[in-house]
C-alpha cells in the first residue's frame, strides 16, 4: 500500500514514547479509528494516509505518507495538534512555513442567482475548481468579515495551520458542490435570517475574492440500497447523491415544495413534515441510511437506528445545523 503514496514527511518527538503512544490511542478512539500495532510501530490510517509511530531509544519517530500534497498537509496539521494536546512538540523534517492552508483554493465569485424561493446559487471560478466535489461532497467557504480585506490561513512554523483571529476571523460554513467543470463550481445557499453567508450573497459579491478549503465530508455511500433523509439544509447533498448513487436510492425530505425544484417530479423522492416519524416508519432493511438535519434530530435518529440493530457502518446521522 505504501508504495502507492507519493508524498512523505517525518518528525521526531524526543523522550516521549509512552506519552506519544497514549496520545495517538486517545485520538484514534475519539475518531473511531482502528490502530495497527506491530512489535516495531503503531499506525493510524485516515483519509487514505498513514501516520506511523516508531519508538527509538530516546525518542519517537513519526513517519507520514499521503497520496497528495493537500492530504499530507492535513495529516501534518492533525499530527502536530494531537501531540501538542499532550504537551509534546514534533520536530518535523519539513514544514512549508507561510504557505496557504492545506486544501485552500482562492476563487472569484462569477455569479449569484435565485434558483428557487429558498435557495441562491453561487458560481465560483478558479484554476483548482476541478478537484472539488470529486470523492467528497463538501467544502468550507471562507468569508472575511464585512468591510475587511481577506487574510487567509497559513501554515505556521510548527506545522499547524494558523487561522486569522479578531477582526480578521473568517466565517467558515460548509456547503455542497452542486456542479463543476475544470475552472468553476456551483453551490446552493439556503436562505434564512441571521446567516452571514446569506447576507454576503445578497450584497452583490460578484467579482469578489473568496477562498474554499477541501474537499471533505465523505462521498455518496456505496450501497446496493440507499435511503436518504434530510431537511432543507441537506437538500443540495441529497440532490447530488440521487445523481451519484449506483444502486437503488430513495429520499424523504422536509422542505417546501417550491424548493424541491426538479426533485418534486422525481418518483424516488417524497416529502415529510416529520423526519423522525418518517424514519421510524421506513423500511430500512438491508439499506444504508443517511440522515442530516438539526443537531437534536440527528442525535435522536442515531439512537433510533442503533436501537433497530444497525451498526455504525450502516448509517450516518449528521448535524447540518443547530
Amino acid at each position: 500500500m505504501s508504495h502507492l503514496r507519493s508524498y512523505r514527511n517525518a518528525g521526531l518527538i524526543p523522550r516521549a514514547s509512552g506519552a506519544a503512544v497514549a496520545a495517538l490511542k486517545t485520538r484514534a478512539a475519539a475518531w473511531d479509528l482502528d490502530l495497527i500495532e506491530t512489535p516495531d510501530a503503531l499506525s493510524m490510517v485516515i483519509w487514505g494516509c498513514e501516520l506511523r509511530l516508531i519508538p527509538e531509544s530516546d525518542a519517537v519517530r513519526l513517519e507520514l505518507s499521503a497520496p497528495e500534497m493537500r492530504l499530507m498537509g492535513n495529516l501534518q496539521d492533525s499530527a502536530t495538534e494531537i501531540f501538542a494536546e499532550a504537551g509534546l512538540e514534533v520536530q518535523w523534517e519539513r514544514v512549508n512555513t507561510g504557505a496557504l492552508a492545506p486544501g485552500l483554493a482562492v476563487m472569484r465569485v462569477v455569479s449569484v442567482r435565485q434558483v428557487t424561493p429558498g435557495f441562491t446559487r453561487v458560481r465560483l471560478q478558479g484554476p483548482e475548481a476541478a478537484r472539488f466535489g470529486r470523492d467528497s461532497l463538501h467544502f468550507r467557504l471562507l468569508l472575511p468579515q464585512p468591510g475587511r480585506r481577506p487574510v487567509w490561513p497559513r501554515i505556521g512554523e510548527t506545522g499547524r495551520t494558523i487561522w486569522p483571529e479578531g477582526p480578521d476571523a473568517l466565517h467558515r460554513p460548509v456547503y455542497t458542490v452542486i456542479a463543476q467543470q475544470d475552472d468553476w463550481l456551483d453551490f446552493d445557499i439556503y436562505q434564512h435570517k441571521g446567516s452571514p453567508t446569506c447576507d454576503w450573497a445578497l450584497s452583490a459579491p460578484e467579482g469578489q475574492e473568496v477562498a474554499i478549503v477541501g474537499p471533505g465530508g465523505g462521498w455518496c455511500p456505496e450501497a446496493d440500497r440507499l435511503v436518504l433523509f434530510g431537511d432543507e439544509t441537506a437538500l443540495p447533498a441529497i440532490a447530488r447523491m440521487l445523481d451519484l448513487a449506483r444502486g437503488e436510492v430513495s429520499a424523504i425530505i422536509r422542505a417546501d415544495l417550491h424548493d424541491l425544484g426538479a426533485l418534486a417530479a422525481d418518483p424516488r423522492v417524497r416529502r415529510a413534515d416529520d423526519l423522525l416519524a418518517a424514519l421510524a416508519d421506513a423500511d430500512i432493511g438491508g439499506a444504508y441510511v443517511w440522515f442530516a438535519s438539526h443537531a437534536e434530530e440527528a442525535r435522536q435518529a442515531r439512537g433510533h437506528l442503533l436501537s433497530r440493530g444497525l451498526t455504525k457502518k450502516e448509517f450516518m446521522a449528521a448535524a447540518y445545523w443547530g
